[in-house]
Protein backbone atom coordinates (compact mmCIF):
# COMPACT_ATOMS: atom_id res chain seq x y z
CA UNK A 1 0.00 0.00 0.00
CA UNK A 2 1.25 3.40 -1.23
CA UNK A 3 2.49 5.82 1.85
CA UNK A 4 0.85 8.94 2.44
CA UNK A 5 3.91 10.86 0.62
CA UNK A 6 3.57 8.78 -2.18
CA UNK A 7 0.02 9.23 -2.65
CA UNK A 8 0.82 13.31 -2.98
CA UNK A 9 3.61 12.86 -5.05
CA UNK A 10 1.48 10.78 -7.74
CA UNK A 11 -1.02 13.51 -7.60
CA UNK A 12 1.72 16.48 -8.14
CA UNK A 13 3.07 14.35 -10.93
CA UNK A 14 -0.60 13.64 -12.28
CA UNK A 15 -1.12 17.37 -12.01
CA UNK A 16 2.06 18.43 -14.01
CA UNK A 17 1.18 17.03 -16.88
CA UNK A 18 -1.77 18.92 -17.54
CA UNK A 19 -1.71 22.26 -19.21
CA UNK A 20 -3.04 24.39 -15.78
CA UNK A 21 -5.88 23.51 -13.64
CA UNK A 22 -8.50 25.88 -11.18
CA UNK A 23 -9.39 24.47 -7.45
CA UNK A 24 -12.77 24.83 -6.32
CA UNK A 25 -11.29 26.67 -3.12
CA UNK A 26 -13.57 26.52 0.06
CA UNK A 27 -10.54 27.44 2.42
CA UNK A 28 -11.43 24.31 3.86
CA UNK A 29 -8.65 21.31 4.05
CA UNK A 30 -9.56 19.35 1.61
CA UNK A 31 -9.62 21.88 -1.14
CA UNK A 32 -6.30 23.65 0.53
CA UNK A 33 -4.73 20.36 0.34
CA UNK A 34 -5.48 20.29 -3.38
CA UNK A 35 -4.44 23.77 -3.71
CA UNK A 36 -0.96 23.04 -2.38
CA UNK A 37 -0.47 20.12 -4.34
CA UNK A 38 -1.22 21.94 -7.68
CA UNK A 39 0.81 25.25 -6.56
CA UNK A 40 3.80 22.56 -6.36
CA UNK A 41 3.20 20.96 -9.36
CA UNK A 42 2.10 23.86 -11.51
CA UNK A 43 3.46 27.13 -9.90
CA UNK A 44 1.48 30.33 -12.00
CA UNK A 45 -0.42 27.66 -13.41
CA UNK A 46 -2.85 26.78 -11.04
CA UNK A 47 -4.98 29.19 -9.97
CA UNK A 48 -7.66 28.78 -7.05
CA UNK A 49 -11.52 29.70 -7.11
CA UNK A 50 -14.10 30.89 -3.88
CA UNK A 51 -17.33 31.04 -4.97
CA UNK A 52 -19.19 33.77 -2.96
CA UNK A 53 -22.96 33.78 -2.72
CA UNK A 54 -25.55 33.41 0.87
CA UNK A 55 -24.63 30.45 1.85
CA UNK A 56 -20.94 30.94 2.51
CA UNK A 57 -20.15 32.48 5.77
CA UNK A 58 -18.03 35.58 5.73
CA UNK A 59 -15.69 33.73 8.03
CA UNK A 60 -14.59 31.13 5.72
CA UNK A 61 -14.38 33.33 2.81
CA UNK A 62 -11.67 35.16 5.18
CA UNK A 63 -10.39 31.80 5.97
CA UNK A 64 -10.09 31.03 1.63
CA UNK A 65 -7.89 34.73 1.46
CA UNK A 66 -5.45 33.88 4.37
CA UNK A 67 -4.98 30.34 3.27
CA UNK A 68 -4.21 31.22 -0.05
CA UNK A 69 -1.87 33.73 0.72
CA UNK A 70 -0.29 30.86 2.70
CA UNK A 71 0.09 28.59 -0.23
CA UNK A 72 0.92 31.51 -2.28
CA UNK A 73 -1.39 30.42 -5.33
CA UNK A 74 -3.72 33.02 -6.98
CA UNK A 75 -6.96 33.28 -5.67
CA UNK A 76 -9.77 34.44 -7.69
CA UNK A 77 -13.64 35.37 -6.28
CA UNK A 78 -16.54 34.74 -8.16
CA UNK A 79 -19.93 35.88 -6.74
CA UNK A 80 -23.57 33.96 -7.62
CA UNK A 81 -26.28 33.45 -5.95
CA UNK A 82 -28.40 30.06 -5.14
CA UNK A 83 -31.67 31.94 -4.13
CA UNK A 84 -32.10 32.35 -8.06
CA UNK A 85 -32.49 28.48 -8.72
CA UNK A 86 -36.10 27.66 -7.44
CA UNK A 87 -35.06 23.49 -7.06
CA UNK A 88 -32.49 25.54 -4.36
CA UNK A 89 -35.16 27.32 -2.25
CA UNK A 90 -37.46 24.18 -1.92
CA UNK A 91 -34.17 22.78 -0.08
CA UNK A 92 -35.71 18.92 -1.18
CA UNK A 93 -33.29 15.89 -0.74
CA UNK A 94 -31.26 16.87 -3.72
CA UNK A 95 -30.25 20.76 -2.54
CA UNK A 96 -26.80 20.04 -2.28
CA UNK A 97 -26.96 18.45 -5.90
CA UNK A 98 -28.11 22.12 -7.27
CA UNK A 99 -26.13 23.94 -4.79
CA UNK A 100 -22.74 22.49 -5.94
CA UNK A 101 -24.00 22.25 -10.12
CA UNK A 102 -24.22 25.78 -9.52
CA UNK A 103 -21.07 26.64 -7.57
CA UNK A 104 -18.94 24.65 -9.83
CA UNK A 105 -20.68 25.90 -12.84
CA UNK A 106 -18.96 29.14 -11.99
CA UNK A 107 -15.76 27.76 -11.54
CA UNK A 108 -15.78 26.12 -15.14
CA UNK A 109 -17.01 29.54 -16.67
CA UNK A 110 -14.22 31.32 -14.71
CA UNK A 111 -11.31 28.63 -15.95
CA UNK A 112 -12.79 29.06 -19.68
CA UNK A 113 -12.43 32.60 -19.01
CA UNK A 114 -8.70 32.34 -18.05
CA UNK A 115 -7.73 29.92 -20.37
CA UNK A 116 -7.77 26.64 -18.14
CA UNK A 117 -8.47 23.34 -18.87
CA UNK A 118 -8.87 21.27 -15.82
CA UNK A 119 -11.23 22.05 -12.58
CA UNK A 120 -10.56 20.42 -9.62
CA UNK A 121 -12.33 19.93 -6.03
CA UNK A 122 -11.19 18.10 -3.04
CA UNK A 123 -13.25 15.16 -2.54
CA UNK A 124 -11.66 12.41 -0.77
CA UNK A 125 -12.05 8.96 -0.83
CA UNK A 126 -13.67 9.51 2.82
CA UNK A 127 -16.46 10.95 0.39
CA UNK A 128 -17.04 8.42 -1.56
CA UNK A 129 -17.83 5.84 1.18
CA UNK A 130 -21.47 6.27 1.29
CA UNK A 131 -24.21 8.16 2.74
CA UNK A 132 -26.47 10.72 0.71
CA UNK A 133 -24.10 12.74 -0.79
CA UNK A 134 -26.10 14.32 -3.84
CA UNK A 135 -23.39 17.08 -4.38
CA UNK A 136 -20.99 14.11 -6.07
CA UNK A 137 -23.67 13.38 -8.62
CA UNK A 138 -22.82 17.30 -10.00
CA UNK A 139 -19.17 16.57 -9.88
CA UNK A 140 -19.52 13.53 -11.93
CA UNK A 141 -21.73 15.45 -14.48
CA UNK A 142 -19.52 18.14 -14.81
CA UNK A 143 -16.87 16.08 -15.40
CA UNK A 144 -14.29 17.98 -12.50
CA UNK A 145 -11.14 16.30 -11.49
CA UNK A 146 -11.29 14.84 -7.48
CA UNK A 147 -6.84 13.91 -7.73
CA UNK A 148 -7.97 13.39 -3.71
CA UNK A 149 -10.20 10.81 -4.70
CA UNK A 150 -8.61 9.33 -7.77
CA UNK A 151 -5.20 8.68 -5.30
CA UNK A 152 -7.16 7.40 -3.02
CA UNK A 153 -6.70 9.82 -0.25
CA UNK A 154 -8.43 9.64 2.64
CA UNK A 155 -9.74 12.70 5.13
CA UNK A 156 -7.38 11.69 7.82
CA UNK A 157 -4.39 11.38 5.12
CA UNK A 158 -5.51 14.58 3.99
CA UNK A 159 -5.00 16.27 7.73
CA UNK A 160 -1.64 14.79 7.93
CA UNK A 161 -0.53 16.29 3.95
CA UNK A 162 -2.20 19.73 5.51
CA UNK A 163 0.33 19.43 8.83
CA UNK A 164 3.25 18.62 5.97
CA UNK A 165 2.27 21.98 4.18
CA UNK A 166 1.95 23.31 7.65
CA UNK A 167 -1.61 24.80 6.45
CA UNK A 168 -3.18 26.15 8.95
CA UNK A 169 -6.34 24.67 8.59
CA UNK A 170 -4.51 21.30 9.43
CA UNK A 171 -7.03 20.26 12.12
CA UNK A 172 -10.13 22.89 11.27
CA UNK A 173 -13.73 21.07 11.39
CA UNK A 174 -15.65 20.66 8.75
CA UNK A 175 -17.77 23.18 7.76
CA UNK A 176 -21.22 22.96 5.16
CA UNK A 177 -22.70 25.62 3.60
CA UNK A 178 -25.27 27.56 6.03
CA UNK A 179 -28.24 25.89 4.11
CA UNK A 180 -27.25 22.49 5.49
CA UNK A 181 -28.58 24.21 9.01
CA UNK A 182 -31.97 24.07 7.47
CA UNK A 183 -34.07 21.01 7.66
CA UNK A 184 -34.98 19.61 4.29
CA UNK A 185 -38.12 20.39 3.38
CA UNK A 186 -38.19 24.21 4.66
CA UNK A 187 -37.32 26.88 2.34
CA UNK A 188 -34.02 28.18 2.27
CA UNK A 189 -34.31 32.19 3.00
CA UNK A 190 -31.93 34.50 3.30
CA UNK A 191 -33.10 35.35 6.96
CA UNK A 192 -32.60 32.07 7.80
CA UNK A 193 -29.41 31.87 6.27
CA UNK A 194 -28.39 35.27 7.71
CA UNK A 195 -29.32 34.29 11.51
CA UNK A 196 -27.60 31.25 11.46
CA UNK A 197 -24.20 32.65 10.57
CA UNK A 198 -24.60 35.38 13.10
CA UNK A 199 -25.62 32.91 15.95
CA UNK A 200 -23.14 30.68 14.42
CA UNK A 201 -20.68 33.65 14.66
CA UNK A 202 -21.40 34.00 18.54
CA UNK A 203 -20.86 30.82 19.04
CA UNK A 204 -17.42 31.03 17.67
CA UNK A 205 -16.74 34.06 19.43
CA UNK A 206 -17.70 32.16 22.77
CA UNK A 207 -15.22 29.79 22.47
CA UNK A 208 -16.72 26.78 21.11
CA UNK A 209 -15.25 24.66 18.04
CA UNK A 210 -17.27 22.15 16.81
CA UNK A 211 -21.00 23.53 16.52
CA UNK A 212 -24.02 24.04 13.87
CA UNK A 213 -26.99 26.31 15.23
CA UNK A 214 -30.09 24.19 13.05
CA UNK A 215 -33.20 26.87 11.91
CA UNK A 216 -36.65 24.89 12.58
CA UNK A 217 -38.19 27.86 11.29
CA UNK A 218 -37.59 30.19 13.68
CA UNK A 219 -36.38 27.44 16.52
CA UNK A 220 -32.48 27.63 17.11
CA UNK A 221 -31.18 24.35 17.66
CA UNK A 222 -27.50 24.41 18.97
CA UNK A 223 -25.32 21.63 18.35
CA UNK A 224 -21.65 21.84 19.99
CA UNK A 225 -19.13 18.48 19.96
CA UNK A 226 -19.65 16.12 23.27
CA UNK A 227 -16.39 17.85 24.71
CA UNK A 228 -18.02 21.40 24.98
CA UNK A 229 -21.67 19.92 26.32
CA UNK A 230 -20.67 21.30 29.67
CA UNK A 231 -19.69 24.28 28.54
CA UNK A 232 -23.22 24.72 27.10
CA UNK A 233 -25.27 23.74 29.81
CA UNK A 234 -23.30 26.55 31.74
CA UNK A 235 -26.14 29.02 32.93
CA UNK A 236 -24.14 32.16 31.86
CA UNK A 237 -23.80 30.71 28.44
CA UNK A 238 -27.48 29.29 28.22
CA UNK A 239 -28.70 33.35 28.95
CA UNK A 240 -26.49 34.77 27.22
CA UNK A 241 -27.79 32.44 23.82
CA UNK A 242 -31.14 32.46 24.50
CA UNK A 243 -31.00 36.28 24.82
CA UNK A 244 -28.70 36.87 21.35
CA UNK A 245 -30.10 34.32 19.43
CA UNK A 246 -33.97 35.71 19.93
CA UNK A 247 -32.58 39.05 19.35
CA UNK A 248 -31.35 37.70 15.56
CA UNK A 249 -34.76 36.71 15.01
CA UNK A 250 -35.03 33.48 16.51
CA UNK A 251 -38.43 32.22 18.11
CA UNK A 252 -37.26 29.46 20.46
CA UNK A 253 -33.41 28.45 21.20
CA UNK A 254 -32.87 25.19 21.82
CA UNK A 255 -29.23 23.18 23.15
CA UNK A 256 -29.53 19.47 21.42
CA UNK A 257 -28.59 16.72 24.20
CA UNK A 258 -27.25 14.68 21.50
CA UNK A 259 -24.23 16.96 20.56
CA UNK A 260 -23.08 17.75 17.49
CA UNK A 261 -23.90 15.76 14.47
CA UNK A 262 -23.04 16.11 10.81
CA UNK A 263 -26.23 15.83 8.68
CA UNK A 264 -29.04 16.10 11.41
CA UNK A 265 -30.97 17.78 9.36
CA UNK A 266 -30.98 15.73 5.69
CA UNK A 267 -32.45 12.85 4.42
CA UNK A 268 -30.72 10.70 6.45
CA UNK A 269 -30.71 12.47 9.59
CA UNK A 270 -33.55 13.37 11.94
CA UNK A 271 -34.58 16.22 9.92
CA UNK A 272 -37.64 17.89 11.38
CA UNK A 273 -37.82 16.75 15.03
CA UNK A 274 -35.57 18.51 17.75
CA UNK A 275 -35.65 14.86 19.89
CA UNK A 276 -33.16 15.02 22.82
CA UNK A 277 -32.58 18.31 22.70
CA UNK A 278 -32.91 20.94 26.27
CA UNK A 279 -34.62 24.29 25.27
CA UNK A 280 -32.84 27.47 26.38
CA UNK A 281 -36.54 29.12 26.82
CA UNK A 282 -36.95 26.46 30.06
CA UNK A 283 -39.74 24.57 27.93
CA UNK A 284 -39.73 21.27 27.11
CA UNK A 285 -39.21 19.79 23.76
CA UNK A 286 -40.81 17.30 21.11
CA UNK A 287 -40.78 13.58 20.90
CA UNK A 288 -38.54 11.88 18.39
CA UNK A 289 -41.55 10.87 16.80
CA UNK A 290 -42.97 14.19 16.12
CA UNK A 291 -42.83 15.44 12.95
CA UNK A 292 -43.95 18.96 12.30
CA UNK A 293 -41.64 21.75 14.27
CA UNK A 294 -44.17 24.54 14.63
CA UNK A 295 -45.86 21.69 17.15
CA UNK A 296 -42.67 21.22 18.99
CA UNK A 297 -44.11 22.50 22.48
CA UNK A 298 -47.23 21.46 22.21
CA UNK A 299 -47.23 17.89 24.41
CA UNK A 300 -47.66 18.39 27.70
CA UNK A 301 -44.74 16.43 29.99
CA UNK A 302 -45.66 15.34 33.51
CA UNK A 303 -43.34 17.28 35.80
CA UNK A 304 -41.49 16.08 39.60
CA UNK A 305 -43.71 17.21 42.70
Amino acid sequence: MASVAEKAQAVREDLAEREGVLVAFSGGVDSSVVAALAHDALGDDAVVCTAKSETLPEAELDDAKRVADEIGVRHEIVEFSELDDPDFVTNGDDRCYHCRTMRLGKMFETAEDLGIPVVCDGTNASDADGGHRPGLQAVEELDAYSPLLAHDIDKEEVRELADTYDLSVADKPSMACLSSRIPTGLEVTEQKLSRVEQAETLLRQWGFSQFRVRDHDGLARIEVGEDELEAALNPDFVAAARERLTELGFDHVTLDLHGYQTGSVSPEGDETAVAGDATLDGDETADADEPVVEDVFASEYPTAE
